[in-house]
This record gives C-alpha cells, sequence and structure tokens, in this order.
C-alpha cells in the first residue's frame, strides 16, 4: 500500500479520494500471493476498485439529474462490491487480513458517502 496519506483537502476532493483508493488496491494486489483461490479474487478486487474512481469521474461529467444519480449508483454498488472482495482476501490470506481492513475501512467510507449523494439527488 502507498505511504502516502490522504490530506485533508484530498479528503473532500472524491476525484482524488478514489484515484488514490483505486491506486491503493492495486498496491495491495500486487503483494498478494497468485493462486487458483486468489486470482479470481484478485481479478474481481481491481475491477471493482479501480471502477469506483472512473464511474466517480463520469458522474462528475453527468449530462443530466438522471444520468449522474445513475453514475453514483454504480460507484456505490462498486464500492460495496470491493468490501466483499477484501472480506475473501482475509479469509484466502489471512496474514493479508490487516491490510485488507484498512482498505475496506476507506471503500465502506466511500459507500457512505455515495449513499448520502444518491440518497439526496432528486
Amino acid at each position: 500500500m502507498s505511504n502516502d496519506t490522504i490530506s485533508n483537502k484530498e479528503k473532500y476532493d472524491l476525484e482524488e479520494r478514489t484515484a488514490k483508493f483505486g491506486e491503493n488496491i492495486v498496491f495491495f494486489c500486487r503483494e498478494l500471493l497468485k493462486d487458483e483461490i486468489t486470482r479470481p479474487i484478485i481479478n474481481q478486487l481491481i475491477k471493482c476498485g479501480t471502477s469506483v474512481g472512473a464511474n466517480y469521474c463520469e458522474a462528475d461529467d453527468a449530462e443530466s439529474k438522471k444520468d449522474f444519480k445513475h453514475k453514483i449508483g454504480i460507484c456505490k454498488k462498486e464500492s460495496r462490491e470491493v468490501k466483499h472482495f477484501l472480506r475473501m482476501v482475509g479469509a484466502a490470506l489471512p496474514e493479508k487480513k490487516e491490510k485488507a481492513r484498512k482498505l475496506w475501512v476507506e471503500a465502506k467510507e466511500l459507500n457512505l458517502i455515495f449513499n448520502s449523494i444518491y440518497n439526496k439527488v432528486s
């Protein structure tokens, strides 16, 4: 995982925050043992972990409120999916459970943020 910490300014810049989150997922996955059990988990984790930021960028450039809400909904789903696959990493590789837990906390915070945004858009 990157040693970079998120500054207060970056914490409220969702584009930067979700990009850093995706990067940290990539760095974490590079550390993981790859075998027949972990490969599918890692692939799914990379897909959903990097998708959060990509979908947020799409939401930021949405063409309508409906489009924005849809894209934020995808961010919400993907961040929740990350939590699931991080839990699976912890089950498959108990020695990585603590690092997975730190990423899980960030995924949960992002999910709560996207839930809040989603619920405020009419």
